[in-house]
């Protein structure tokens, strides 16, 4: 294997990892409004408490993965960034606002404040993936690419029907994802609704997710020269992840759905980047101007450099983030929360403590 090709495979690996890991924190965000017993502020911070430890080492992989491409292919980093720049800039805009979601509803206690935050992880954890399915579906889709390999086009250019459904995919998948997580993060009633939750969102995410992978196989061949095959066979095994996720959910088999919907979430990856290879942006109409793992890959002295580094600290980052999880393994019950106590009023005789 060249090390062209070797870093291209670990690109998609930490994408996928990012779409696994961070896909089902997406979906809790995306649950918030809905789940929580109306005013119930308990249930709403048992959801927070949920993916509070996690979500920003989560985050990790998608900053590995465009470190990676920086390093390893240069001319496409560079060529995302100037065709893809409203793009990535919102989803920057939409991560920042989640971001700042977790830190702020806690530092008032007001309804309204708290309500506010809420409505911005849910709206940041919606609009990211979404527009995350979109550019990436149009890597393999194509875009109007000239013969500097330098983008053509302009941003209405990223939206088409298959790149739509790419988006809308991967909201369903991952708001599928996130209700199977809760299911094994919490207990009671609260449990119940989250598994309620996961039966109803595991039909349109399978929908959406098979047709996503199928139609994949399709623009793969069309537009990228790709044969049936090798893109069909991560597409079908992604579709019969999602449909056990689907059965297992109905099932009351809650950990091996989440597993399953883990799986779809690294099967879309792993359709796309199949579907790619050996192309990472495919140019449409101009096929020639298309980048390729040769054409964007560093020199070999950098690719050897890099490759040593990676192959001493990706380990270790898995098995940091793996232990992680091991520490916050326990599931949550959630304290009840207590309304702040009034001022006294003046002259009333009540000393505060």
């Amino acid at each position: 294997m060249s090390l062209e090709s070797f870093w291209f495979g670990l690109i998609a690996v930490l994408w996928a990892g990012y779409f696994l890991l961070e896909g089902f924190d997406f979906g809790v965000g995306m649950l918030l409004p809905f789940l929580p017993r109306r005013g119930s502020e308990r249930e709403r911070s048992i959801m927070f408490e949920a993916i509070g430890p996690v979500w920003d080492g989560n985050e990790v992989w998608l900053v590995v993965a465009a470190g990676a491409t920086f390093s390893a292919f240069p001319l496409w980093y560079a060529t995302m960034f100037s065709g893809f720049y409203i793009a990535l800039l919102l989803i920057l805009v939409l991560l920042i606002v989640r971001v700042v979601s977790f830190e702020w509803r806690e530092k008032s206690e007001h309804p309204r404040w708290r309500t506010a935050w809420l409505l911005a992880n849910t709206v940041g954890s919606f609009g990211a993936p979404l527009i995350w399915g979109i550019a990436l579906a149009n890597l393999i889709h194509g875009v109007p690419l000239n013969s500097s390999h330098g983008f053509a086009g302009d941003f209405l250019d990223l939206f088409s029907a298959y790149t739509v459904l790419a988006g809308l995919a991967a909201v369903a998948l991952f708001a599928f994802h996130g209700a199977t997580y809760l299911t094994l993060r919490t207990v009671g009633d609260f449990r119940e609704r989250a598994a309620t939750a996961a039966a109803r969102l595991s039909v349109p995410a399978v929908v959406l997710a098979a047709c996503f992978v199928v139609w994949t196989v399709i623009v793969a061949h069309d537009r990228n020269g790709r044969g049936i095959l090798p893109t069909a066979i991560p597409a079908a095994l992604t579709t019969g992840a999602v449909a056990l996720a689907l059965i297992l959910t109905y099932a009351g088999k809650r950990g091996w759905a989440f597993v399953m919907t883990a799986l779809g979430a690294i099967g879309v990856v792993a359709t796309i980047f199949t579907g790619l290879y050996p192309r990472v942006v495919v140019s449409h109409p101009t096929f020639a101007n298309s980048l390729t793992i040769s054409n964007a890959a560093s020199g070999p002295y950098a690719l050897k450099v890099i490759t040593i580094v990676a192959l001493i600290f990706t380990p270790i980052v898995i098995l940091y983030q793996s232990w992680t999880y091991y520490v916050f393994r326990k599931r949550i019950a959630g304290e009840p929360v207590r309304a702040p106590l009034a001022p006294p009023r003046e002259g009333s005789g009540v000393i505060p403590g």
